[in-house]
């Protein structure tokens, strides 16, 4: 009886934490900053494939530039490292920012980490996964302005109401096809949208160029 009691409690606990208003993003460092201009450098790569950083770096423009800022065209950017010596994110996410303003004269830089890129087979389901997070930082304050996470997979929406040897088979040929097509790359779009694009909750605000920037609820 004392253990239904405590495992009552332990689900009630839950429940209410579940139903938790989330705590609101503060952005007045963001709004005070105003950037207009956004340096992406490659990002740090914790997940065992090695395309992962680039995978991911090619998505990120789209997103921020209808967000309504500039974005430093990233071949370009990465080609300027190049030069330099530097070749790999973890060099080029050190170059401090007052350095990285001297060069490239941007108001803010945006830091990458991908901790999930690939195609994973486990048993009865077979997915392809891309998390990433990220912070954006002013380069003449180095102040952080802003930090979010996000996460797609190509198991988003599986009813999951084939038999058993059906699940295995298609987990089996689902690992295949993603890893011959390279399914990462396009859920590294997904990812990148939901992480960068303005207007989402918890999400980066929208830039100059967009005709709502400015407008978001204070």
């Amino acid at each position: 009886m004392r253990h239904l009691i405590a495992l009552t409690g332990l689900m009630v606990s839950l429940l209410l934490a579940g139903c938790a208003k989330p705590v609101d993003y503060d952005y007045s460092a963001f709004r005070q900053s105003q950037p207009k201009s956004i340096l992406v450098l490659l990002p740090q790569n914790s997940s065992p494939e090695v395309n992962a950083s680039h995978g991911v770096l090619s998505q990120v423009t789209l997103p921020l530039a209808e967000s309504g800022y500039y974005v430093f065209p990233v071949a370009v950017v990465e080609e300027v490292f190049k030069q330099n010596g530097m070749t790999n994110a973890h060099d080029i996410q050190g170059v401090s920012a007052t350095k990285l303003r001297e060069i490239f004269a941007a108001d803010a830089v945006l830091y990458l980490e991908v901790t999930d890129y690939g195609s994973s087979y486990k048993v009865i389901s077979s997915e392809s996964r891309v998390t990433v997070s990220g912070k954006l930082v002013d380069l003449k304050s180095g102040q952080q302005l802003w930090s979010g996470s996000a996460t797609a997979s190509t198991a988003e929406g599986d009813s999951g109401n084939n038999g058993i040897l059906g699940m295995l088979l298609q987990a089996a040929i689902t690992q295949i096809s993603h890893t011959i097509s390279d399914k990462s790359y396009e859920v590294a779009g997904v990812t990148a949208a939901r992480l960068l694009s303005a207007g989402r909750p918890s999400g980066i605000l929208y830039g100059p160029r967009s005709p709502k920037y400015g407008k978001e609820a204070e």
